[in-house]
């Protein structure tokens, strides 16, 4: 955005905001910093004549020196998905690493250290959402949902198989798969139990915790309408239980509809082979439906006249009514939700000034048509801008330039998607489902998430209800 020659006043405020952030230095002090001690650089600014003149008398190189040859912290270890190398004291006198020594893999930088946080039950892992950028979710980074751990298997032995009420059953390898034309679409997915702890009180101090249990990737595989046109389908055929081969074999029942629509069945994920937690070698994949339709580990689909009303679709993922003593069943698709991911909880802003606040958004039903944000607790609402690409079923990132003024805030956003369905609030969703203490047992928890500034610029969780 372009705030300096904006003629509204919020718009100079901001600029004159902006201008404030850094760190104020000479011309002189520019060159030292950036002029590397080497006589091919000698020359190379005409107002400095060496950086060995500069640095004479000053004591600069000694400082500098000292300070380059400091250890990094004594018996450190490299984060996760990263390799631990030696820091030089000057990294143009000696040559960097040869390629080939990640052994042909990639590995991330070892100051970098998001991971995944992990439940007690080691059930499911959380994405670290505060430190995301852009939309797509890293493969490694991507959260996880599992009922009996992540079975291993091989591709070779592998098989999808495909019956029930088809003209011709047919069993395919993972090489059969990819001999299909195939499609990469971004998709989001989300856990449908994402939030629901949150519906009465505020219980997670992070964004990681409260919505880290949705990713954005970039997913490759067949249409599943391409393999039941294979099959064929039988006179009545209206639902395919889906079945994974993990130890928990997961179940569930998906409308015919929906598979000859936009079904897909992957084994790519984000340019490479979908991960093992996400459902190695293949996977169904349901767009904008919750996560846990989407089988991973596929290994059968039969086709039926009726749904199977397995466990996972009873006794669980159905939504309590509790207003009306009564249950939902089949309420597959994920409603529009957004959070806030900087500033969030447990943060700590370092002062009054200039902050873009920034989020992300998604919905099941389609593109995102735009964010809503509010400084106050939810008296006013301004638009935010949405980032490229916005695309359907696809998380979407928001951002809105913002002056603290160093006094107590509340900041929330609000997503409304293309069907013109608005995120509600807590007392919203109370008022149409009933309340609801057991953590965990609220699915589809979309509310408005609220993040409390206090006036030291700690950042906390807060809940309408208190």
């Amino acid at each position: 955005m372009d705030f300096a020659n904006s003629p509204c006043p919020e718009g100079r405020a901001i600029d004159d905001a902006l201008s404030r952030i850094g760190e104020s230095i000479t011309e002189a002090q520019a060159k030292v910093a950036s002029l590397e001690d080497c006589e091919c650089k000698e020359g190379m600014f005409a107002l400095a004549a060496t950086r060995r003149q500069l640095f004479v008398g000053t004591g600069l190189v000694a400082a500098v020196g000292m300070t380059a040859m400091l250890p990094r912290q004594a018996g450190a270890k490299s984060p996760a998905g990263a390799v631990e190398y030696p820091i030089p004291a000057d990294s143009t006198k000696e040559p960097g690493r040869m390629m080939g020594e990640d052994s042909g893999y990639g590995s991330r930088s070892q100051f970098e250290g998001e991971i995944r946080w992990v439940n007690p039950t080691r059930t499911a892992s959380f994405v670290p959402m505060q430190n995301s950028y852009g939309t797509i979710t890293p493969s490694g980074l991507h959260y996880e949902r599992h009922h009996a751990g992540i079975p291993n298997l091989d591709p070779a032995r592998h098989r999808l198989v495909i019956h029930g009420l088809v003209d011709r059953p047919i069993k395919y390898s993972l090489a059969d798969l990819k001999r299909f034309p195939t499609i990469s679409r971004t998709y989001f997915m989300e856990c449908s139990g994402t939030t629901g702890p949150e519906l009465m009180k505020a219980s997670q101090p992070t964004v990681q915790r409260t919505h880290g249990l949705v990713s954005t990737s970039e997913w490759t595989g067949v249409p599943l309408s391409t393999l039941l046109k294979q099959t064929g389908l039988k006179a009545g055929a209206s639902w395919v239980l889906a079945e994974g081969a993990d130890g928990a074999v997961m179940t569930r029942s998906v409308p015919i509809d929906k598979c000859l629509s936009d079904a897909l069945i992957v084994f790519g994920q984000n340019g490479e082979a979908i991960r093992p937690e996400q459902g190695y070698p293949m996977r169904l994949f349901l767009p904008g439906w919750e996560g846990n339709i989407s089988i991973k580990w596929l290994r059968r689909l039969e086709v039926s006249d009726k749904p199977f009303y397995t466990r996972e679709e009873t006794s669980k993922y159905t939504d309590l009514i509790t207003k009306t003593g009564k249950a939902r069943i089949f309420t597959f698709t994920m409603d529009a939700k957004s959070v806030i991911t900087f500033p969030s909880g447990e943060m700590k802003l370092p002062g009054a000034g200039f902050y873009e606040i920034t989020g992300l958004a998604w919905s099941g039903r389609g593109k995102i048509a735009r964010v809503e944000i509010s400084t106050d607790g939810g008296q006013t609402w301004s638009l935010a801008a949405l980032q490229d690409p916005v695309l359907p079923i696809s998380q979407t990132r928001f951002r809105f330039p913002w002056i603290w003024t160093g006094a107590p805030a509340t900041i929330q956003s609000r997503a409304t998607d293309e069907t013109g369905y608005t995120q509600p609030t807590h007392q919203q969703l109370i008022a149409e489902r009933g309340p609801l203490e057991a953590p965990g047992m609220f699915y589809h928890m979309n509310a408005i998430q609220g993040w409390g500034i206090t006036a030291d610029g700690g950042v906390k969780n807060v809940h309408p209800l208190g």
